[in-house]
């Protein structure tokens, strides 16, 4: 049996429900048409999309593919399998690979965290490739990696042949699979994430600029990736953050360098201007108490295991309303983080969000008196 709590969102954050009701809502206008083949514009926390086509067709992803190749190397970093400080032997096969270049030489020795600066920054081929090597042994066992990696994240319409990027027939990506990818890559690794807004890069006395110009025609942007081949065209995935919201895009098959840039930023300007991100409730933040029988205590507070946030259009945060059903009755004892029911979330009648009710606390069984009487308390009700 559910027992229903019907609970105002704006309430629960102590806001002024009946003045704030009174806000007209903003008409929001179509998603800008912007003349790339694929695009997707994704809110970072809550995965939201505000505006794309054909974001599921798998495409070539020219150097976006850097982003998984840095993503499995963060993981090994991370694992402890390599280190920053490590110092990778350059190979023939890396200092002879094709395209855009770091300029490290045959035989020498380049340290991890300077090929991750000279893949990031510069979109060094020869870097993705030593990296590849260094992780795996051969280019070949790291694209099995990065495919490996791409199946946990749910990348269904991604297959990588190699680290760098370079045309394949078997080597393809999605616009709305690479935005997952760059989601889970700052969520994953935030320390990491620096390197992308890092605006040049100078190795073997060649300076050469962040590729991204986003870095320097918008302040909010601090990431990710520029890509471009013949087939490809050009390609830019895009990260950034105004006021706490943050916003990924990502152009794929655009005409130019400064078509992307332009797409990019009418993409970014229309989810800031017409949709904002709240969070409406905190991770172990206690949402509910519930009388829970058979307990050494009587109640026991009830949260989410993860923060909940919602994407929602601007002017619509006083129209949210969260319903809370849990189980009734409760006994002891009860683990911490035991689901207990659901949190739904709805604007204007419509679900948004739906998040699992926990335990916060563990309850354990009373005594034998205590079990007794709450017994015939039961039993009565």
């Amino acid at each position: 049996m559910l027992r229903a709590f019907a609970l105002s969102v704006a309430i629960l954050l102590g806001m002024p429900f009946g003045a704030a009701a009174q806000t007209p809502p903003m008409p929001i206008p179509d998603a800008p048409s912007v003349g790339a083949s694929n695009y997707i514009l994704m809110d970072f926390h809550t995965g939201e999309i505000l505006a794309d086509k054909a974001s599921d067709e798998p495409r070539d992803p020219a150097s976006l593919t850097k982003i998984m190749t840095a993503f499995v190397v963060f993981s090994e970093i991370e694992a402890g399998h390599i280190s920053l400080a490590d110092e990778v032997l350059v190979s023939e096969r890396a200092w002879r690979a094709p395209g855009s270049r770091m300029f490290i030489e045959v035989d020498t020795r380049v340290t991890v965290d300077d090929l991750l600066h000279g893949m990031i920054i510069q979109s060094g081929n020869d870097a993705s490739v030593a990296l590849a090597e260094h992780v795996a042994g051969t280019e070949e066992a790291f694209a099995a990696l990065m495919n490996q990696y791409a199946a946990e994240l749910g990348l269904r319409n991604t297959q990588y042949t190699n680290a760098a990027g370079l045309p394949h027939a078997d080597h393809y990506s999605s616009a709305a699979d690479t935005a997952r990818l760059v989601q889970a890559l700052i969520d994953r690794f935030p320390s990491f994430y620096g390197y992308y807004s890092q605006r040049s890069f100078t190795w073997n006395d060649i300076q050469q600029p962040n590729r991204n110009r986003m870095l320097w025609q918008d302040p909010s942007v601090d990431g990710v990736k520029t890509g471009y081949t013949k087939a490809a065209g050009y390609c830019l995935a895009t990260s950034a953050e105004r006021d706490g919201m943050r916003l990924i895009s990502v152009i794929l098959g655009a005409d130019s360098p400064n078509a992307r840039i332009d797409q990019t930023t009418a993409l970014l300007n229309y989810g800031y201007r017409f949709f904002e991100t709240h969070q409406l409730y905190a991770a172990d933040e206690a949402i509910e108490t519930a009388r829970i029988w058979r307990g050494g205590q009587d109640t026991v507070p009830l949260g989410l295991a993860r923060d909940l946030r919602v994407t929602v259009p601007v002017r619509a945060f006083d129209r949210l309303e969260a319903n809370l059903s849990v189980a009734n009755p409760m006994e002891a004892p009860l683990e911490a983080g035991t689901p207990l029911g659901e949190l739904t979330v709805t604007l204007d009648d419509e679900v948004i969000a739906t998040e699992a009710i926990i335990a916060l606390e563990t309850v354990e069984e009373a005594g034998f008196v205590g079990r007794l009487i709450d017994g015939i308390r039961l039993r009565m009700q």
